[in-house]
């Protein structure tokens, strides 16, 4: 990843850059960030053979949820949610949902990406009692516009793909709708640097 042959910044603290420096470094950037997509499947794969105690492990889990959904007509863009919604499984152990949802977050609606960020606390539906724990948690967000949503995407999708015998279409299929999807930023901090960083 560290290339010393390439032009690097001359400063040493961020209020020294020059426009020469950050035309340095936003060139690098775009090439760093047209690997994204790899980034994010390599990771993907980190979940293989990873079972945490459920009947699949987590890579087919995610794979069987994107599979449920791909196969129930969802466009492109949720598949893709549905896909990562537990690749934070490996860094956040304690949060996985927001991990996936930061991740999600420039490149998809609203609607997903808040469905993403709250589907931990609409599966606890399913188990948080026996955990010691209130399973009405998602009822504190009864009155958002996208808890219905949310609640699709738990019960349909995310919530049944823990099936050994279900179907499990494999990463190669949704690869292309993840480059598709990581492709180019919706919504971002550096959205009007886009150009330059290209």
């Amino acid at each position: 990843m560290n290339d010393l042959s390439t032009a690097h910044a001359k400063f040493t603290h961020m209020k020294d850059g020059s426009a020469e420096d950050w035309a340095i470094i936003a060139s690098n950037f775009g090439t760093f960030a047209k690997n994204l997509p790899d980034r994010i499947l390599q990771h993907l794969t980190l979940l293989a053979g990873d079972f945490g105690g459920f009947p699949i492990d987590r890579l087919n889990h995610c794979l069987q949820t994107a599979t449920l959904a791909y196969r129930d007509g969802k466009d492109e863009e949720y598949v893709v949610c549905a896909l990562l919604h537990d690749i934070g499984d490996t860094l956040g152990s304690y949060n996985h949902a927001d991990v996936a949802a930061v991740l999600l977050e420039p490149f998809v609606s609203e609607a997903n990406h808040w469905m993403i960020k709250h589907h931990a606390i609409f599966q606890g539906y399913y188990f948080f009692h026996y955990l010691g724990m209130d399973r009405d948690l998602r009822n504190n967000y009864r009155d958002h516009p996208h808890f219905m949503r949310t609640i699709e995407f738990v019960s349909k999708y995310d919530a049944p793909a823990f099936d050994p015998d279900g179907e499990i279409l494999p990463l190669e299929f949704f690869e292309p709708m993840v480059r598709q999807v990581f492709a180019k930023p919706v919504r971002s901090l550096y959205k009007e640097a886009q150009d330059v960083m290209a």
